[in-house]
């Protein structure tokens, strides 16, 4: 059985017509998110998303790295090791 880890992932959204795309991965990876918390700071023009994810870090990894990759959205991610 593969190994899971607990973490957290910020997502910071300052282009919000990514929305729309960001959404579209969160759900493609539904199984790992265990919370999640939206936030718009609507004074800065910007979201942020917190999430609280378990799953193996080649999930976590690509679901981070999909996101990063879109214009405009700032993603860290900090792991348990264990």
């Amino acid at each position: 059985m593969e190994e899971t880890r607990l973490g957290t992932v910020g997502i910071v959204v300052e282009d919000l017509e990514a929305s729309a795309a960001i959404n579209a991965i969160l759900h493609q990876y539904a199984d790992l998110i265990v919370g999640r918390l939206g936030v718009p700071c609507r004074h800065r023009g910007v979201a942020v998303i917190a999430l609280v994810v378990d799953g193996s870090m080649e999930a976590i990894s690509a679901m981070t790295g999909k996101l990063g990759r879109l214009p405009g959205v700032s993603v860290k991610s900090a792991i348990t090791k264990h």
